[in-house]
């Protein structure tokens, strides 16, 4: 950068950037003290700061007035299970609680089911480059000692046992985690993460580590794209990329993603998953790769509702040394009816854009029996929130700009993290302020919505709740609803300052794949959103279907 003394032209120059306008005068008034401005951000910018070097503001969901659900948090789970079926493909697709009974019982064996998954990985997984690492070795070594705890009268929960996939976010001692980008494709971390550490005291098995769209947003990281299961002319979304498609492709029993804005929720949408994301402070981030400290969010992708429960009892819990960490029951009976709950919707949200699954899902909802409301939100700009998402990102990761490695990332385009990060220079640290402001507004608008409802439901992309909700902080369960024909869709893209999750393409053939919809609830209260979405799987009755190919 330049050190050639500040002009007034060079003060003009930038309003156009800014989107301010000054007089001559008041430029003339700046020139003698905009360098000292630039000289404190030059010396701050010198302090390099590592990826777990968290933010002195915290970002707590609660508004004024919020009471924590109390108590230790009951669970219920179903029990019992089918005998156990003959063919490899058919337990590879159960769900969870079938898996944990048939372990559990003696059916079946963690070593078994393990090599169920270690062959379908090695025989489905290259086509859909869902995983940047397969840990063959340590699963079969973890299986057999879930196996032999068993064998001494030791059960660890309902995922003993149970082999998952692991977003390529968290540390994993000694294996690489590269974050799906080329500058730390050779990262291996000292120590697990803590959500790894929680999965191996419930039982669960680690398959390997589930590919991640770089630096957490879209589907291409440095080994290629990861692939739809239901068309694999198409990415699976992003940025739990590998997580959902091996999901959905039966290539784990379940798997564990994250969100800061859609990176659960839009990779079940294109791959008909389940995804479950937590409210914001629930599931500890420590040993994940951070992106926006107030939004990142950890959560599971699974093959139906309940599966999602198990895994969020296994991953809840409060961590001092996560700051935005809190301690939160978490409470699911799966034998709980849905009688008396109030069910809201955004008309608009169902208007344009939304699909005739949408409309079906929640015709559905209404002959639940539930009570259905026509709500309203506040007329904010929800979607100008977005640039605190480009801003904390591009701090985040500031170094790769200022050194120029972000050239190393595969995918440059106008929508794609390079440019992002640089455009996010010229954000103005006021108007972040102030859109911190305007956030806590949202927060507000949203706590009173939830007053009048304990759940609404919507369709993922059409609306403001997929911007706002992850900026409230608020919970939200994506399920599978129905099936569109669709043409191959292009890669999500920030090009046009909002999140686009990408349009149709122009191809005559098109493919059969899943649509979802969305519920919300309010914060810290899964338990009531997976009630309803537990009711509305077993109504629509779509979630068994399983991709058109298999080894």
């Amino acid at each position: 950068m330049s050190d050639a003394t500040i002009t007034e032209a060079d003060i003009l120059a930038a309003e156009a950037l800014l989107g301010v306008s000054y007089t001559a005068p008041e430029r003339a008034l700046m020139v003698g003290s905009v360098e000292g401005q630039i000289g404190s951000a030059k010396t701050a910018r010198a302090v390099v700061l590592p990826n777990s070097a968290p933010m002195a503001l915290r970002f707590d969901p609660r508004p004024p007035g919020f009471c924590m659900p109390t108590g230790p948090g009951r669970l219920r789970f179903s029990t019992g299970a089918p005998p156990l079926p003959a063919a490899a493909e058919d337990i590879a697709f159960a769900p969870l609680p079938h898996l944990s009974a048939w372990i559990a019982a003696g059916a079946l064996s963690s070593r078994a089911l393990t090599e169920i998954y270690l062959a379908r990985i090695e025989a489905i997984g290259p086509k859909l480059e869902c995983f940047a690492t397969v840990t063959a070795d340590l699963a079969r070594a973890e299986a057999a000692a879930a196996d032999a705890l068993l064998a001494a009268g030791v059960w660890l929960g309902p995922l003993h046992g149970v082999p998952y996939a692991l977003k390529d976010l968290f540390d994993t001692k000694g294996i690489v985690t590269g974050w799906g980008a080329e500058p730390y494709r050779s990262r291996a971390p000292e120590a697990d993460a803590a959500i790894v550490t929680r999965l191996r005291a419930a039982g669960a098995v680690l398959l390997g580590k589930a590919t991640v769209g770089a630096l957490a947003y879209n589907d291409i990281w440095y080994g290629g794209r990861t692939r739809n299961p239901w068309n694999l002319n198409e990415g699976s979304s992003g940025s739990s990329a590998g997580s959902a498609s091996a999901t959905a492709a039966g290539l784990c029993g379940f798997a564990i993603g994250t969100e800061t804005l859609g990176s659960i929720t839009s990779p079940s949408q294109r791959c008909g998953t389940t995804g479950l994301r937590p409210t914001y402070g629930r599931v500890s981030r420590t040993g994940g790769m951070a992106l926006c400290n107030t939004l990142d969010k950890v959560g599971p992708i699974c093959r139906g509702v309940e599966d999602t429960a198990i895994v969020l009892a296994a991953l809840n819990g409060g961590d001092p040394t996560d700051r935005g960490s809190i301690d939160a029951p978490f409470s699911f009976d799966a034998t709980a009816g849905i009688e008396g709950l109030r069910v809201g919707y955004l008309p608009e949200a169902f208007g344009e854009g939304a699909t005739g699954v949408d409309h079906a899902a929640l015709a559905a909802v209404r002959g639940l029996g539930v009570e259905l409301r026509e709500v309203s939100l506040p007329d904010l700009p929800y979607g100008a929130l977005m640039n605190v998402v480009y801003a904390e990102a591009a701090a985040t990761f500031q170094e790769l700009t200022l050194t120029g490695q972000d050239d190393t990332l595969t995918w440059q385009e106008a929508g794609a993290w390079p440019n992002v990060f640089r455009m996010a220079r010229f954000l103005s640290a006021v108007d972040h302020v102030h859109l911190d402001r305007l956030r806590y507004q949202v927060m507000l608008a949203l706590d009173g919505l939830f007053t009048d409802i304990d759940v609404l439901i919507g369709p993922f992309s059409t609306g403001p709740m997929l911007v706002a909700s992850n900026f409230t902080g608020h919970p939200c369960l994506h399920l599978r609803a129905g099936f569109i024909d669709s043409a191959t869709r292009g890669a999500a893209s920030l090009a046009s300052g909002k999140l686009e999750t990408g349009a149709a393409g122009a191809e005559i053939h098109t493919f059969r794949v899943p649509q979802g919809i969305s519920l919300w609830g309010r914060l810290f209260e899964e338990g009531t959103i997976l009630r309803l979405g537990l009711a509305l799987e077993r109504v629509l009755d779509v979630a068994a279907e399983r991709p058109g190919f298999d080894a």
